[in-house]
């Protein structure tokens, strides 16, 4: 009953969004991602990396921002991991809405590093779209 409650994703920004992608954010607002999110029911996970220097500066804000398990490895395999195993064995899920803002930009998180991490989260986009679960993760650079 709750189900029929909730709009459809074409009375959100997210329409046009393909349901399983990792874009860049572009013209959206995290506020209305956030209320897409909120609407449709859908999980939102948000980051701001831009205190971020490093990887291990990268997935230690991830860590605590997407408030992973004390036992996270804060490495890709383990990011990777977190965002797929154990909450799929949590149950059906709705969906997800993800934001990864301003990812840095430097020699020590260089081109290579960030498409490490957008691979990631187009891994698990993936892994959610087997499952027929809308996974989307918009982010932007610093």
């Amino acid at each position: 009953m709750d189900k029929s409650l909730r709009p459809d994703v074409s009375e959100t920004p997210l329409k046009g969004v393909r349901s399983n992608i990792v874009q860049s954010i572009r013209a959206y607002r995290v506020q209305d991602l956030q209320d897409a999110a909120s609407a449709l029911g859908h999980h939102f996970l948000y980051a701001n990396l831009a205190a971020a220097q490093s990887k291990q500066d990268v997935l230690d804000l991830i860590a605590q921002q997407f408030m992973l398990p004390t036992h996270f490895g804060k490495n890709f395999d383990a990011l990777y991991d977190c965002m797929t195993d154990p909450v799929h064995k949590s149950g059906p899920q709705p969906g997800f809405v993800v934001v990864l803002e301003q990812i840095p930009a430097n020699a020590k998180f260089d081109k290579e590093a960030r498409e490490q991490l957008l691979d990631i989260f187009r891994d698990t986009a993936d892994y959610w779209s087997d499952r027929k679960i809308p996974f989307r993760c918009f982010y932007s650079f610093l």
